[in-house]
Protein backbone atom coordinates (compact mmCIF):
# COMPACT_ATOMS: atom_id res chain seq x y z
CA UNK A 1 0.00 0.00 0.00
CA UNK A 2 1.45 3.66 -1.05
CA UNK A 3 2.24 5.68 1.75
CA UNK A 4 0.39 8.87 1.14
CA UNK A 5 1.57 10.79 4.74
CA UNK A 6 2.15 13.98 4.20
CA UNK A 7 5.54 13.80 6.36
CA UNK A 8 6.83 10.80 4.64
CA UNK A 9 10.39 10.75 4.43
CA UNK A 10 11.57 10.99 0.51
CA UNK A 11 13.33 7.83 -1.00
CA UNK A 12 17.09 7.62 -0.83
CA UNK A 13 16.66 8.15 -5.00
CA UNK A 14 14.91 10.99 -4.46
CA UNK A 15 17.32 12.57 -1.68
CA UNK A 16 20.08 12.07 -3.98
CA UNK A 17 18.22 13.07 -7.04
CA UNK A 18 17.16 16.34 -5.55
CA UNK A 19 20.61 16.88 -3.80
CA UNK A 20 18.18 16.84 -0.49
CA UNK A 21 16.85 20.14 -1.23
CA UNK A 22 19.14 22.34 -0.55
CA UNK A 23 17.20 25.21 -2.12
CA UNK A 24 18.75 28.59 -1.71
CA UNK A 25 17.08 30.91 0.97
CA UNK A 26 17.54 33.67 -0.64
CA UNK A 27 17.61 33.01 -4.80
CA UNK A 28 15.21 30.18 -4.48
CA UNK A 29 17.79 28.20 -6.45
CA UNK A 30 17.21 24.34 -6.52
CA UNK A 31 20.65 23.74 -7.46
CA UNK A 32 23.01 23.86 -4.30
CA UNK A 33 25.52 26.31 -4.46
CA UNK A 34 29.51 26.69 -4.10
CA UNK A 35 31.16 28.56 -1.48
CA UNK A 36 34.75 28.81 -2.79
CA UNK A 37 36.33 31.26 0.13
CA UNK A 38 39.19 29.50 2.01
CA UNK A 39 38.52 31.91 5.30
CA UNK A 40 35.63 33.06 6.79
CA UNK A 41 34.68 36.61 8.83
CA UNK A 42 34.37 36.78 12.41
CA UNK A 43 31.22 39.04 14.19
CA UNK A 44 31.79 41.90 16.45
CA UNK A 45 33.03 39.84 19.21
CA UNK A 46 35.41 38.22 17.50
CA UNK A 47 33.44 34.93 17.56
CA UNK A 48 32.69 32.75 14.42
CA UNK A 49 29.93 33.54 12.20
CA UNK A 50 28.67 30.29 11.97
CA UNK A 51 30.97 26.89 12.47
CA UNK A 52 33.10 27.83 9.60
CA UNK A 53 36.71 29.71 10.38
CA UNK A 54 39.10 27.89 7.75
CA UNK A 55 38.40 25.92 4.59
CA UNK A 56 40.95 23.20 5.80
CA UNK A 57 38.45 21.89 8.30
CA UNK A 58 35.90 22.15 5.48
CA UNK A 59 33.38 24.78 4.54
CA UNK A 60 29.82 25.35 3.30
CA UNK A 61 30.08 23.07 -0.06
CA UNK A 62 32.24 20.38 1.59
CA UNK A 63 29.23 20.15 4.24
CA UNK A 64 26.45 19.95 2.18
CA UNK A 65 28.10 17.07 -0.09
CA UNK A 66 28.82 15.18 3.35
CA UNK A 67 25.05 15.45 4.17
CA UNK A 68 23.94 14.15 1.16
CA UNK A 69 26.16 11.40 1.27
CA UNK A 70 25.43 10.47 5.30
CA UNK A 71 21.89 10.49 4.01
CA UNK A 72 22.75 7.95 1.54
CA UNK A 73 24.80 5.80 3.88
CA UNK A 74 22.50 5.97 6.66
CA UNK A 75 25.20 7.16 8.32
CA UNK A 76 26.04 9.15 11.83
CA UNK A 77 28.84 11.60 10.05
CA UNK A 78 30.71 11.19 7.05
CA UNK A 79 34.02 13.03 5.65
CA UNK A 80 35.28 13.81 2.57
CA UNK A 81 39.19 13.94 1.24
CA UNK A 82 40.88 14.82 -1.69
CA UNK A 83 41.42 11.34 -2.97
CA UNK A 84 39.96 7.79 -2.10
CA UNK A 85 44.01 7.69 -0.97
CA UNK A 86 43.62 10.52 0.91
CA UNK A 87 40.86 9.20 3.12
CA UNK A 88 42.41 5.55 3.06
CA UNK A 89 45.83 7.10 4.35
CA UNK A 90 43.65 9.04 7.28
CA UNK A 91 41.97 6.13 8.45
CA UNK A 92 45.11 3.93 8.93
CA UNK A 93 46.44 6.64 10.87
CA UNK A 94 43.79 6.22 13.12
CA UNK A 95 45.61 2.56 13.78
CA UNK A 96 47.80 2.38 16.70
CA UNK A 97 51.52 1.91 16.39
CA UNK A 98 51.81 -1.83 16.46
CA UNK A 99 48.70 -2.85 16.06
CA UNK A 100 47.19 -5.44 13.37
CA UNK A 101 45.22 -5.14 10.50
CA UNK A 102 43.67 -7.77 8.33
CA UNK A 103 42.86 -6.75 4.51
CA UNK A 104 42.52 -8.77 1.63
CA UNK A 105 45.34 -10.17 -1.16
CA UNK A 106 44.05 -8.81 -3.66
CA UNK A 107 42.17 -5.38 -4.02
CA UNK A 108 43.09 -1.67 -4.78
CA UNK A 109 46.76 -1.40 -5.70
CA UNK A 110 47.19 1.83 -3.82
CA UNK A 111 45.74 0.93 -0.54
CA UNK A 112 47.51 -2.58 -0.88
CA UNK A 113 51.14 -0.41 -1.33
CA UNK A 114 50.31 1.72 1.56
CA UNK A 115 49.67 -1.26 3.65
CA UNK A 116 52.82 -3.00 2.51
CA UNK A 117 55.46 -0.09 3.05
CA UNK A 118 53.44 0.80 6.80
CA UNK A 119 54.46 -2.61 7.53
CA UNK A 120 57.96 -2.60 6.26
CA UNK A 121 58.41 0.44 8.16
CA UNK A 122 57.30 -1.73 11.24
CA UNK A 123 54.42 0.55 12.18
CA UNK A 124 52.04 -2.01 11.72
CA UNK A 125 51.72 -5.97 11.40
CA UNK A 126 49.30 -6.93 8.11
CA UNK A 127 47.81 -10.11 7.28
CA UNK A 128 46.28 -10.77 3.84
CA UNK A 129 43.29 -13.02 3.57
CA UNK A 130 42.48 -14.45 0.57
CA UNK A 131 39.15 -12.81 -0.57
CA UNK A 132 38.15 -15.92 -2.59
CA UNK A 133 37.98 -17.71 0.28
CA UNK A 134 34.69 -17.04 2.69
CA UNK A 135 36.68 -18.78 5.79
CA UNK A 136 39.67 -17.38 5.51
CA UNK A 137 38.86 -13.81 7.09
CA UNK A 138 38.24 -14.77 9.87
CA UNK A 139 41.25 -17.28 10.54
CA UNK A 140 43.68 -14.19 10.02
CA UNK A 141 42.01 -11.87 12.79
CA UNK A 142 43.63 -12.15 16.16
CA UNK A 143 41.48 -11.34 18.73
CA UNK A 144 42.69 -8.44 21.23
CA UNK A 145 45.49 -8.45 18.60
CA UNK A 146 43.58 -6.84 15.32
CA UNK A 147 42.69 -3.47 15.24
CA UNK A 148 40.90 -3.00 11.96
CA UNK A 149 39.61 -5.50 9.05
CA UNK A 150 39.29 -3.90 5.63
CA UNK A 151 37.76 -5.35 3.41
CA UNK A 152 36.63 -4.55 -0.23
CA UNK A 153 33.35 -5.67 -1.92
CA UNK A 154 33.52 -6.74 -4.72
CA UNK A 155 37.15 -6.55 -5.08
CA UNK A 156 39.05 -4.80 -7.66
CA UNK A 157 39.92 -6.54 -9.87
CA UNK A 158 38.63 -9.90 -9.62
CA UNK A 159 34.94 -8.96 -8.58
CA UNK A 160 34.62 -11.90 -5.62
CA UNK A 161 32.20 -10.62 -3.10
CA UNK A 162 32.79 -10.62 0.67
CA UNK A 163 30.05 -11.06 2.96
CA UNK A 164 30.08 -8.00 4.53
CA UNK A 165 27.64 -9.24 7.87
CA UNK A 166 29.82 -12.29 8.45
CA UNK A 167 33.16 -9.76 8.55
CA UNK A 168 31.63 -7.25 11.18
CA UNK A 169 30.80 -10.35 13.38
CA UNK A 170 34.16 -11.60 13.07
CA UNK A 171 36.08 -8.52 13.63
CA UNK A 172 33.61 -7.19 16.02
CA UNK A 173 33.68 -10.59 18.08
CA UNK A 174 37.58 -9.92 18.29
CA UNK A 175 37.74 -6.49 19.21
CA UNK A 176 38.25 -4.80 15.56
CA UNK A 177 36.43 -2.36 13.51
CA UNK A 178 35.28 -3.10 10.22
CA UNK A 179 35.85 -0.81 7.15
CA UNK A 180 33.92 -1.63 3.90
CA UNK A 181 35.62 -0.51 0.45
CA UNK A 182 32.13 -0.50 -1.45
CA UNK A 183 33.83 1.55 -4.25
CA UNK A 184 32.23 -0.43 -6.70
CA UNK A 185 29.24 -1.08 -4.84
CA UNK A 186 27.71 2.56 -4.09
CA UNK A 187 25.06 3.46 -1.63
CA UNK A 188 22.23 2.81 -3.92
CA UNK A 189 22.94 -0.65 -4.06
CA UNK A 190 25.19 -1.44 -0.80
CA UNK A 191 24.68 0.43 2.34
CA UNK A 192 27.76 -1.41 4.69
CA UNK A 193 27.14 0.51 7.91
CA UNK A 194 23.14 -1.28 8.17
CA UNK A 195 25.14 -4.78 6.83
CA UNK A 196 27.32 -4.02 9.98
CA UNK A 197 30.92 -2.09 8.87
CA UNK A 198 31.74 0.19 11.57
CA UNK A 199 32.85 2.78 8.44
CA UNK A 200 31.83 2.60 4.67
CA UNK A 201 34.71 3.94 2.25
CA UNK A 202 34.60 4.64 -1.25
CA UNK A 203 36.65 6.67 -4.07
CA UNK A 204 34.20 8.79 -4.70
CA UNK A 205 36.13 9.56 -7.87
CA UNK A 206 34.21 6.74 -9.41
CA UNK A 207 30.81 5.67 -9.29
CA UNK A 208 29.64 8.78 -6.78
CA UNK A 209 31.03 11.43 -8.75
CA UNK A 210 30.50 9.43 -12.16
CA UNK A 211 32.08 11.59 -14.52
CA UNK A 212 35.51 11.50 -14.68
CA UNK A 213 35.90 15.00 -13.63
CA UNK A 214 36.84 14.87 -9.90
CA UNK A 215 39.07 13.39 -7.45
CA UNK A 216 37.78 12.62 -3.98
CA UNK A 217 37.35 10.22 -1.04
CA UNK A 218 34.71 9.81 1.21
CA UNK A 219 34.36 7.44 4.95
CA UNK A 220 31.20 7.87 6.41
CA UNK A 221 30.56 5.81 10.17
CA UNK A 222 28.07 4.06 12.04
CA UNK A 223 28.47 6.17 15.09
CA UNK A 224 30.80 9.20 16.28
CA UNK A 225 33.31 8.18 18.76
CA UNK A 226 36.88 8.95 19.75
CA UNK A 227 38.31 7.50 16.87
CA UNK A 228 35.69 9.18 14.18
CA UNK A 229 37.13 12.26 15.97
CA UNK A 230 40.41 11.54 15.91
CA UNK A 231 40.37 10.58 12.00
CA UNK A 232 38.58 14.65 11.79
CA UNK A 233 41.74 15.46 13.37
CA UNK A 234 43.94 13.82 11.16
CA UNK A 235 41.70 15.48 7.90
CA UNK A 236 42.64 18.61 9.31
CA UNK A 237 46.69 18.60 10.00
CA UNK A 238 47.25 17.14 7.47
CA UNK A 239 45.68 19.27 5.04
CA UNK A 240 43.92 16.39 2.78
CA UNK A 241 40.18 17.74 2.84
CA UNK A 242 38.18 17.96 -0.87
CA UNK A 243 38.31 21.60 -2.03
CA UNK A 244 34.87 23.58 -2.60
CA UNK A 245 34.76 23.07 -6.52
CA UNK A 246 34.79 18.86 -6.24
CA UNK A 247 32.58 19.08 -3.50
CA UNK A 248 30.38 20.99 -5.80
CA UNK A 249 31.01 18.33 -8.94
CA UNK A 250 30.41 15.35 -6.49
CA UNK A 251 26.77 16.89 -5.43
CA UNK A 252 26.02 17.42 -9.13
CA UNK A 253 27.45 13.77 -9.48
CA UNK A 254 25.45 12.01 -7.26
CA UNK A 255 22.01 13.91 -8.52
CA UNK A 256 22.08 10.98 -11.27
CA UNK A 257 24.18 8.45 -9.58
CA UNK A 258 21.02 5.78 -8.82
CA UNK A 259 19.81 6.60 -12.99
CA UNK A 260 23.44 5.73 -14.46
CA UNK A 261 24.22 2.88 -11.85
CA UNK A 262 21.05 1.04 -13.31
CA UNK A 263 21.90 1.60 -16.66
CA UNK A 264 25.88 0.39 -16.23
CA UNK A 265 24.42 -2.22 -14.42
CA UNK A 266 22.02 -3.50 -16.82
CA UNK A 267 25.11 -2.97 -19.84
CA UNK A 268 27.08 -4.76 -17.49
CA UNK A 269 24.88 -7.96 -17.42
CA UNK A 270 24.09 -8.20 -20.82
CA UNK A 271 27.91 -8.12 -21.64
CA UNK A 272 28.73 -10.74 -19.68
CA UNK A 273 26.16 -13.09 -20.60
CA UNK A 274 27.33 -12.82 -24.12
CA UNK A 275 31.12 -13.33 -23.49
CA UNK A 276 30.52 -15.82 -20.70
CA UNK A 277 30.99 -18.99 -23.36
CA UNK A 278 32.99 -17.16 -25.79
CA UNK A 279 35.26 -19.40 -27.47
CA UNK A 280 38.25 -16.54 -27.27
CA UNK A 281 37.16 -15.75 -23.33
CA UNK A 282 38.39 -18.14 -20.78
CA UNK A 283 36.01 -16.36 -17.82
CA UNK A 284 34.53 -13.70 -17.53
CA UNK A 285 34.52 -12.58 -13.64
CA UNK A 286 30.88 -10.39 -12.96
CA UNK A 287 29.19 -11.32 -9.58
CA UNK A 288 26.05 -10.59 -11.40
CA UNK A 289 26.61 -13.80 -13.29
CA UNK A 290 24.77 -16.82 -11.50
CA UNK A 291 28.05 -18.51 -12.38
CA UNK A 292 29.89 -16.21 -10.29
CA UNK A 293 30.56 -17.93 -6.93
CA UNK A 294 30.20 -15.29 -5.02
CA UNK A 295 26.61 -14.32 -7.04
CA UNK A 296 23.92 -15.28 -3.58
CA UNK A 297 26.00 -12.98 -1.38
CA UNK A 298 26.67 -10.59 -4.59
CA UNK A 299 22.39 -10.29 -4.67
CA UNK A 300 21.51 -10.28 -1.12
CA UNK A 301 23.39 -7.48 -0.52
CA UNK A 302 23.80 -5.52 -3.55
CA UNK A 303 20.03 -5.05 -3.97
CA UNK A 304 20.30 -2.17 -6.51
CA UNK A 305 22.06 -3.84 -9.16
CA UNK A 306 25.89 -5.58 -9.86
CA UNK A 307 27.64 -2.32 -11.01
CA UNK A 308 29.29 -1.84 -14.31
CA UNK A 309 32.47 -3.95 -13.29
CA UNK A 310 33.83 -7.14 -14.51
CA UNK A 311 36.91 -8.77 -15.73
CA UNK A 312 37.66 -10.72 -18.87
CA UNK A 313 40.12 -13.86 -18.57
CA UNK A 314 41.18 -14.26 -22.78
CA UNK A 315 43.09 -17.01 -24.03
CA UNK A 316 46.82 -16.82 -24.74
CA UNK A 317 49.45 -14.82 -23.46
CA UNK A 318 49.78 -11.35 -21.61
CA UNK A 319 50.89 -9.32 -25.46
CA UNK A 320 47.72 -11.16 -26.60
CA UNK A 321 45.36 -9.70 -23.87
CA UNK A 322 46.91 -5.99 -24.24
CA UNK A 323 46.43 -6.29 -27.67
CA UNK A 324 42.67 -6.60 -27.02
CA UNK A 325 42.55 -3.71 -25.01
CA UNK A 326 44.52 -1.52 -27.91
CA UNK A 327 42.53 -2.57 -30.63
CA UNK A 328 39.20 -1.63 -29.09
CA UNK A 329 37.84 1.74 -30.54
CA UNK A 330 34.61 2.19 -28.23
CA UNK A 331 35.78 1.19 -25.22
CA UNK A 332 38.59 4.25 -23.49
CA UNK A 333 41.81 2.43 -22.64
CA UNK A 334 42.47 4.31 -19.60
CA UNK A 335 42.29 3.41 -15.81
CA UNK A 336 39.52 4.49 -13.27
CA UNK A 337 35.82 3.21 -13.17
CA UNK A 338 32.11 4.08 -12.62
CA UNK A 339 31.85 7.12 -14.99
CA UNK A 340 29.66 7.09 -18.25
CA UNK A 341 32.07 6.40 -20.70
CA UNK A 342 33.66 2.85 -21.09
CA UNK A 343 37.03 1.48 -19.85
CA UNK A 344 39.19 -0.96 -20.48
CA UNK A 345 42.86 -1.90 -19.25
CA UNK A 346 45.39 -4.20 -18.55
CA UNK A 347 45.83 -4.51 -15.09
CA UNK A 348 48.78 -6.29 -14.63
CA UNK A 349 50.20 -3.39 -16.27
CA UNK A 350 49.19 -0.71 -14.59
CA UNK A 351 49.50 -2.14 -10.81
CA UNK A 352 53.39 -2.64 -11.28
CA UNK A 353 55.32 -5.24 -9.26
CA UNK A 354 53.53 -6.58 -6.33
CA UNK A 355 50.26 -7.02 -8.30
CA UNK A 356 49.58 -10.50 -8.32
CA UNK A 357 46.62 -10.27 -11.07
CA UNK A 358 46.85 -12.73 -13.65
CA UNK A 359 48.53 -11.40 -16.33
CA UNK A 360 45.52 -12.24 -19.18
CA UNK A 361 43.15 -10.07 -16.94
CA UNK A 362 41.37 -7.48 -18.50
CA UNK A 363 39.82 -5.21 -16.13
CA UNK A 364 36.25 -3.66 -17.67
CA UNK A 365 33.79 -0.31 -16.47
CA UNK A 366 31.29 -0.80 -18.63
CA UNK A 367 29.65 2.53 -19.07
CA UNK A 368 26.32 4.16 -20.16
CA UNK A 369 26.36 3.73 -23.73
CA UNK A 370 24.77 1.22 -26.49
CA UNK A 371 25.95 -2.31 -25.04
CA UNK A 372 25.74 -3.74 -28.76
CA UNK A 373 28.44 -1.17 -29.61
CA UNK A 374 30.24 -2.62 -26.69
CA UNK A 375 30.03 -5.74 -27.63
CA UNK A 376 30.59 -5.48 -31.42
CA UNK A 377 33.48 -3.07 -29.97
CA UNK A 378 34.77 -6.24 -28.43
CA UNK A 379 34.59 -8.99 -30.51
CA UNK A 380 36.32 -7.08 -33.42
CA UNK A 381 39.26 -6.70 -30.68
CA UNK A 382 39.40 -10.28 -29.86
CA UNK A 383 39.15 -11.02 -33.84
CA UNK A 384 42.21 -9.01 -34.57
CA UNK A 385 44.26 -10.15 -31.80
CA UNK A 386 43.53 -13.61 -32.48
Amino acid sequence: MTDHRPNRRPSAETRAAQALRMIDPQTGAVVPGIEPATTFARDADYEPRQSYIYARDGGPTVERAQALIASLEEAEETLLFASGMAALVALIETVPAGAHVVAPRIMYHGGLNWLVRQQEKGRLRVSFFDQADPDDLARQIEPGATDLVWIETPTNPNWDVTDIRAAAEAAHAAGARLAADCTAAPPCTTRALDLGADYAFHSATKYLGGHSDLTAGVISCRAVDARWEELVTVRNLSGSVIAAFEAWLLIRGIRTLYVRFRQASENALAFARHFEAHPEVEAVLYPGLESHPGHAIARAQMTGGFGGMLSLMVHGSADRAKDVARFCTCFFPATSLGGVESLIEHRKAVEGPNSVVPDRLLRLSIGIEDVADLIADMEQALDRSA
